[in-house]
């Protein structure tokens, strides 16, 4: 080849060096980061509902159930890995996080009224179906919205919530008969003291995570429940709530005759070191739901805030098999 005819080749060449734009480059660069997250009130019945979003709203929603003693900040790290894919709503419970706290003296806390609550703010948002991802507390709200309606449902996101007696433990169960029965200033103390700072902490964050391994859980959580319980109102609403569980035993039966009838796809992913909530729980879904997916996980009760990733990926992974998207 000619001297003259090499210059433009090597100009050519050292020009797509110093540009390494390709395609693959491109896409990389704008799926980098989740779309932000926004923080917002609805107000219902004169009262404020609090709720995250995130996410394109003509993508399919996901709602986000939280537990006890949480708020829909359990799901803050949970959010932005969803919300590149999906439309994500988490809301704060009537009586917990930045929703209204209504006077426990004037108001009877119980979970048809936190249904009925998060029914609502649903419909003010416009959200016809979606997928459903309950925790803990998420399952009693949960069910109760799927029992009213259950075509709303795309999918169930099923973790750490129990549904069967076979995720309590025979003390469990008595835990919350008497919890409903026993209305005596003994019990009630009993109950109001498992709302302190010491038992949220230690009874519920820590209880079931292995002391080397204490580092997975955030300190950020138990600070930021702990911020709204710091009233006698405050830890009264959910003493009421703990007599008012009881009622979610007594209903086990039609939720899972609804599960049989219904045959929602659902993912199951239980964090297998839960005391309270245990495996066995996860493992009975599959009586009524033989084509669930099973995952138990490497961690406790609070299985969002220690295998978020895991979790995640789970998720996007069984979305996506099942055409959710």
């Amino acid at each position: 080849m000619k001297p003259l005819i090499l210059i433009p080749f090597i100009v050519l060449t050292l020009w797509a060096c110093q540009n390494p734009k390709t395609e693959n480059n491109s896409t990389t660069q704008t799926n980098i980061l989740p779309p932000p997250t926004t923080y917002n009130y609805v107000e219902i019945d004169s009262v404020k509902l609090f709720y995250r979003e995130a996410g394109p709203k003509h993508k399919p929603t996901i709602v986000l159930l939280h537990g006890y003693p949480s708020s829909s900040h359990s799901y803050r790290n949970l959010i932005p890995m969803l919300a590149s894919q999906y439309h994500v709503i988490a809301p704060d419970n009537l009586g917990s996080g930045y929703s209204t706290h209504l006077d426990p003296e004037t108001t009877k806390h119980t979970f048809d009224l936190l249904a009925d609550y998060t029914e609502k703010l649903l419909d003010t948002l416009l959200i016809k179906n979606y997928v459903m991802y309950m925790q803990d507390f998420g399952a009693p709200v949960g069910y109760r919205l799927m029992m009213k309606n259950p075509q709303r449902i795309k999918a169930l996101i099923v973790q750490n919530a129990n549904a069967y007696l076979d995720g309590l433990t025979p003390q469990r169960q008595e835990f919350f008969r008497t919890a409903q029965t026993d209305t005596t200033q003994a019990k009630h103390d009993f109950l109001y003291n498992l709302t302190s700072e010491d038992a949220i902490i230690n009874k519920q964050y820590l209880f079931d995570i292995d002391p080397l391994n204490r580092n997975s859980q955030s300190p950020d959580a138990w600070t930021h429940d702990l911020a709204f319980l710091s009233t006698k109102k405050d830890r009264e609403i959910q003493v009421q709530l703990f007599q008012d569980y009881n009622t979610n035993l007594i209903r086990y039966p039609k939720w899972q005759n609804m599960l049989k009838t219904q045959q929602p796809k659902t993912l199951i992913a239980w964090g297998k070191k839960d005391v309270k909530f245990n495996y066995k729980g996860a493992k009975a879904y599959l009586r009524d739901l033989p084509n669930a997916e099973l995952h138990l996980l490497d961690a406790g009760h609070f299985a969002a805030e220690e295998k978020t990733r895991e979790i995640a990926k789970l998720i996007l992974d069984f979305l996506a098999k099942h055409e959710i998207e």
